[in-house]
């Protein structure tokens, strides 16, 4: 059975750090982010408000546009949040 996959990014509460990651199981990922399970970036940063998410059928197809995504300037990940999250809300909540 194949489950849907996401890419995601996170931001800190000033919306100046973001992460692009990948993940088979959103709110157990955001869960993590948000309460630094794992040592890194983003427990460094403390980056842990989901502000964009996209949903793929494909794990490979979602490693992919990660990678896509990562290679964007600062300016057109904005973008990308702006189109669906224009407030920069955490949508974390709305998940659950």
């Amino acid at each position: 059975m194949q489950r849907d996959s996401y890419v995601y990014l996170v931001a800190n509460k000033y919306n100046n750090v973001l992460y692009v990651g990948v993940t088979n199981d959103l709110i157990r990922r955001i869960y993590e982010h948000k309460h630094k399970i794992t040592k890194g970036f983003t427990q460094k940063y403390n980056v842990d408000r989901l502000v964009y998410y996209e949903v793929t059928p494909d794990i490979v197809v979602a490693i992919e546009r990660e990678k896509q995504i990562k290679g964007w300037s600062r300016h057109k990940k904005n973008a990308l949040v702006q189109a669906m999250n224009p407030d920069w809300n955490d949508l974390y909540d709305s998940l659950c």
